[in-house]
């Protein structure tokens, strides 16, 4: 049987495909070859790795330069963000010392030097300790302590602060290795460092979890990208390491795993984010088709709630629509676009066109704003006068609609009087958040009956505790049984007041309160 014969061209054909196919592969290893030569020759080997290493270790070391600059940088970034200027916190990046510490552990990583690895992260331990700290006590005695956007911005992260954290390690590594480091490259990796950490100072000092468990998830992350990226860049550079080739390969393992584990939940986080901002848009869009065309100015304020959604919205309009109608309509259009309950509230305003629409809002908005002048205006006065001090030291929060005052010591004025009279004041003014901090008084004994509940007066004196903890900011020791204070110990935990337990058994039908005044 023979066997069948191809034709010249067939051969030819199948020739040249070969040769290509080959030629393109062999094009590809010369290409990735030359590379390789380039990189090892001209940019690895022209690094003086001993030189790098040996001014790496020096600048790790625990000083007293390091923990002064740690403890001016921490307390001038929480003033920042208590202040919410994004200046000053940047004024605080510009002396920040974490930059030597955090290369120092990648690259101690990249080398296999565990000793080095110690001495770094020692250091960057103790640097943050240190600054979460003073920042902690810089809040304590502040008399602002609200979560300004400078703060409740570190506490969401997301994809795009790890890609910060990434970009600062990057051009941090690589200033070092090339000798160019400076207080620029310093600023990029304090940007991923100084600004979260200051933020869980705040919520340690304000006991805000919330505030300071997604500071502190920021924080970690951005610390785990910096160092592993170091590391990355240094073996990159073809720094030369202690470990084996399989602990290579285990490193390099470990280090895409850290990177995957860290891009996972923050580009959940960012995909959040990004489907409340669409969606505001749907329900604008909605809101407008809604009005067939008759809306000249649509304002909705979104509120995401866990499983719902909640939408207020103003809107300005030719025609008065009935009220239910336009609700119905909008809440049945908004469950459908985006897939949850919606709740709707509408309020519409009759207007002629769209100028004469962004004028009256442009009008009332100037009114409110005068009104909530003259409003301030008035409780400062009346704090002024029932607190004892000047009308400047009153402090007026226009935007969140709150007044603070710190009082002047009156005689026979009891922390109930003071409470009470910031009471008065609250009932006059229900949009507003009055705050009046007395001065230190003693506590009122928080009585029990003999059946271990609370006595009417001991609640009481329970609630003013709590009242005057909040406002003052000082520790509180509670001392009594240990079934009262089992007792209060719930009670203080629900209002999230920490306080210093002390077992006394022979005062069985009561328990006391006081201050836990620092030393000095």
């Amino acid at each position: 049987m023979q066997s069948p014969t191809r034709s010249p061209s067939q051969t030819d054909d199948r020739t040249v495909a070969n040769n290509s196919t080959g030629k393109r592969r062999i094009g590809i290893d010369y290409v990735a070859t030359a590379f390789n030569r380039w990189w090892t020759i001209e940019v690895a080997g022209t690094v003086d790795q001993h030189a790098v290493i040996e001014k790496r270790r020096a600048e790790c070391e625990l000083t007293g330069r390091y923990v002064l600059m740690v403890c001016m940088s921490a307390g001038i970034a929480i003033l920042g963000m208590l202040l919410s200027s994004p200046a000053v916190v940047i004024g605080a990046m510009l002396i920040a010392p974490l930059m030597d510490p955090i290369m120092g552990v990648g690259f101690a990583l990249a080398v296999g030097d565990f000793s080095w690895l110690r001495r770094a992260a020692r250091s960057l331990l103790l640097g943050t300790v240190i600054a979460i700290l003073f920042c902690a006590l810089i809040v304590v005695f502040s008399p602002i302590q609200v979560v300004t956007e400078e703060i409740a911005s570190r506490t969401q992260p997301n994809l795009f602060d790890l890609m910060v954290a990434i970009f600062s390690a990057i051009a941090g590594a690589y200033a070092v290795i090339r000798g160019r480091e400076g207080t620029i490259v310093g600023v990029a990796i304090a940007t991923a460092l100084m600004p979260p950490l200051a933020a869980v100072g705040y919520g340690l000092a304000t006991l805000n979890s919330t505030v300071f468990f997604g500071a502190l998830l920021l924080f970690v992350t951005n610390l785990t990208a910096i160092a592993l990226t170091a590391t990355a860049m240094a073996r990159g550079y073809g720094f030369s390491t202690r470990l084996t080739e399989k602990q290579s390969r285990l490193q390099a393992f470990l280090i895409f795993a850290a990177f995957v584990a860290l891009a996972v939940p923050l580009g959940l986080s960012l995909y959040q984010i990004g489907w409340e901002a669409q969606a505001e848009r749907t329900i604008r869009d909605n809101l407008v088709d809604v009005f067939e065309g008759k809306a000249q100015s649509v304002n909705p304020t979104v509120r995401f709630l866990d499983d719902s959604i909640d939408v207020s919205a103003q809107v300005y309009t030719d025609t008065l629509f009935r009220t239910e109608q336009v609700e119905n309509r909008a809440r049945t259009m908004l469950e459908e676009a985006l897939g949850r309950p919606v709740s709707v509230q509408i309020f519409q305003t009759e207007s002629a066109d769209a100028v004469e629409a962004q004028r009256l809002e442009l009008r009332e908005a100037s009114e409110r704003q005068q009104d909530a002048r003259q409003q301030a205006e008035s409780i400062a006065q009346r704090l002024a006068i029932l607190a004892g001090v000047p009308v400047e030291d009153i402090t007026i929060d226009l935007q969140r609609r709150r007044a603070l005052v710190t009082a002047q010591p009156l005689e026979g004025a009891t922390l109930a009087a003071y409470r009470e009279l910031e009471r008065r004041v609250a009932e006059t003014e229900p949009d507003w958040d009055i705050r009046i901090i007395p001065p230190l008084r003693a506590l009122p004994t928080i009585d029990f009956e003999d059946d271990g509940e609370l006595t009417v007066e001991g609640r009481r004196a329970l609630w003013l505790a709590m009242w005057a903890q909040r406002r003052i900011g000082i520790p509180l020791r509670i001392s009594g049984t240990e079934a009262n204070l089992f007792t209060l110990r719930e009670l203080f935990a629900d209002a999230e007041i920490a306080v210093v337990e002390e077992v006394d058994p022979d005062r069985t039908d009561s328990v006391e309160p006081e201050w836990v005044i620092p030393e000095g």
